[in-house]
């Protein structure tokens, strides 16, 4: 089957446009800005937010630590976290616990929905 130079180009855009919007960049502040739309129950003198809690969870999830323990001891020594995940404050082990224990997870489904 022959191709065109046109065809070509445009097969070519068509691929690049598409890896662009399933990279990991683009998954990590699509979620990030769900969770900072999602409404914070806490009083307003927390130090973390909500969003790098809820962003902290998705990081240990997609990173497979083993335990929020493992979490806690990774978050002192890898900066990826604060890099790669934009999480400014990320809570230990007891802070997450706290935190996500009250949020209902059908405040997590539109942004899983639109990623995943």
């Amino acid at each position: 089957m022959k191709h065109n130079k046109k065809s070509l180009n445009y097969q070519r855009k068509i691929k690049n446009s598409t890896r662009k919007h399933l990279s990991a960049d683009v998954l990590f502040s699509s979620l990030k800005g769900f969770f900072t739309k999602i409404l914070d129950y806490r009083n307003n003198n927390t130090k973390i937010s909500l969003a790098d809690t809820l962003m902290s969870a998705f990081a240990m999830f997609s990173l497979k630590d083993s335990s929020l323990l493992a979490f806690d001891k990774r978050r002192n020594v890898d900066s990826n976290l604060k890099n790669i995940y934009k999480i400014n404050d990320i809570p230990c082990d007891t802070q997450m616990r706290e935190i996500l224990d009250d949020v209902d997870p059908e405040c997590l489904r539109p942004s899983f929905k639109k990623n995943f």
